[in-house]
């Protein structure tokens, strides 16, 4: 009890901390509220635990600290070392040059959002980049919302409202974060009519489903997971007949999309949305930051009617996107008119095309720096690894890549070693993030685009929590 009360008697006044030279300094950078507050709380605190919280220039010194975390930014860049170039939790495609200064243009500036420069009057923000995706795939008419998880809810809820849309039960698709098919065309107001087998679906299926109340036929591209072996689907020309035949419009959701032949940059080949119209679905749908390497976004190109038709329906206010989007998607789908140059002015293609000899020459490059930051506790291995697309796309695609594993010299604790090792590079300035197999920590660098600003960010790891426990 002595000795709590001649801590006490120790603590300096908050008017005594305020004298201090740095707090005008704290003060400018922070408001006078949030250094009170912050003063306040430390000795509160000293008071209640009996612990002494040094000098007044210790006490604004850890007001400093606590205030400097409270205010760093949430959403934060990383160093993407998953082997995933589009990796959902990550924030999906990295935007190109031109996309960063129109977005970040319309960010500083007023700009003619919906309005016409021509005749004066009122514009529509769709007219933006109309022109540019009809021109890309060929479709009558096209428009935009927030996410191709809108655009398919915008679809169903116009064509299909208290209708049926028929399905194969092979493409009723569940994708990341709970998004399940037949729950959004409920939310919709879409009756699911499911047609054949999880792995067998025909033409008759669907014939047979077909009633006065069908609204759509809706085929999905299920490019998150493949049903191999003893399998039928129908054809997107073929299903498209039947719809035209039966004057029903087929909706052809592809999900991630591409604007593109993939071939050319070595991935399998995917549908574009050019082959999808052209096979004669009457609508198609597919995401803007994905394949296409923007932002956020979901398109919506085909039939003119049935657009128009859309973009009467009053939800499609409440899922438009904003200007900066549209900049940036407007600077994005310029770039695919030279398709020669993609994989040099768009992040990923350029990311996804990248010869395996200079990711490897990268490894090379980086494997005595991450050493040398790691000490003797861990070895660094250059190593083969297999990157992915991401994002749904071509799951079954195995990029050749490769990285650096580090693993525990030790090797009893070697687990919890690595997880704490995970853990200090996800504290950094610029967390790395890798991922956990063969008891190792796996760092792919195909994705490493900053080997300078890698090296400076490794050189604060700070592992005195391993070695502790080490």
């Amino acid at each position: 009890m002595a000795k709590t009360a001649s801590l006490l008697r120790k603590l300096p006044s908050v008017d005594v901390v305020l004298r201090t030279a740095a707090a005008p300094v704290a003060i400018e950078r922070f408001g006078r509220p949030a250094v009170l507050g912050a003063i306040r709380r430390i000795l509160s605190d000293s008071r209640s635990g009996g612990a002494d919280p040094g000098q007044p220039e210790e006490v604004i010194a850890e007001a400093i600290v606590q205030l400097g975390a409270r205010d760093r930014p949430s959403l934060r860049p990383v160093f993407n070392l998953t082997g995933t170039v589009l990796h959902t939790n990550l924030g999906r495609a990295l935007l190109a040059e031109p996309a960063i200064a129109a977005a970040t243009a319309a960010m500083r500036s007023a700009v003619a959002l919906e309005f016409d420069l021509g005749d004066g009057r009122r514009g529509e923000r769709d007219d933006h980049l109309r022109e540019l995706l009809c021109e890309l795939t060929g479709a009558e008419d096209a428009t935009t919302v927030n996410n191709n998880a809108a655009a398919v809810l915008l679809v169903l809820n116009t064509l299909a409202l208290r209708r049926e849309a028929i399905v194969s039960r092979g493409e009723l698709i569940e994708i990341g974060g709970a998004f399940r098919l037949p729950e959004i065309m409920s939310r919709a107001g879409t009756k699911l009519v499911e047609v054949g087998t999880t792995n067998r679906t025909h033409a008759k299926d669907y014939i047979g489903a077909i009633g006065p109340k069908t609204g759509m036929l809706f085929k999905v591209h299920t490019s998150n997971y493949r049903i191999e072996g003893f399998t039928k689907e129908v054809a997107a020309r073929d299903l498209a007949l039947i719809a035209a035949e039966h004057k029903i419009p087929l909706l052809h959701d592809l999900g991630s999309g591409t604007l593109v032949d993939l071939m050319p940059f070595g991935l399998a080949h995917e549908p574009t949305v050019a082959e999808a119209i052209a096979d004669g679905a009457d609508l198609v749908t597919f995401s803007g930051d994905k394949l296409p390497g923007g932002p956020q976004a979901g398109f919506i190109v085909g039939r003119r009617d049935l657009i128009a038709a859309i973009n009467r329906n009053p939800m499609k206010r409440a899922l438009r996107l904003d200007k900066m989007r549209i900049a940036a998607l407007e600077a994005t789908l310029r770039l695919y008119r030279n398709p020669d140059r993609l994989a040099q002015e768009l992040p990923t293609f350029r990311l996804l095309s990248q010869p395996i000899e200079d990711i490897e020459a990268r490894a090379r490059r980086m494997a005595p720096v991450l050493q040398a930051a790691l000490g003797d506790a861990f070895a660094v291995q250059m190593v083969a690894c297999a990157s992915q697309v991401g994002s749904g796309a071509l799951p079954m695609v195995a990029l050749p890549s490769a990285g650096l594993a580090i693993r525990p010299i030790a090797a009893r604790g070697a687990g919890g070693l690595l997880k704490r090792l995970s853990s200090a590079l996800r504290r950094l300035d610029r967390p790395v993030v890798g991922r956990v197999e063969d008891q190792a920590l796996v760092l792919d660098l195909r994705c490493l685009d900053d080997e300078a600003g890698f090296a400076m960010t490794l050189a604060s790891l700070d592992l005195s929590e391993a070695s502790d426990a080490a």
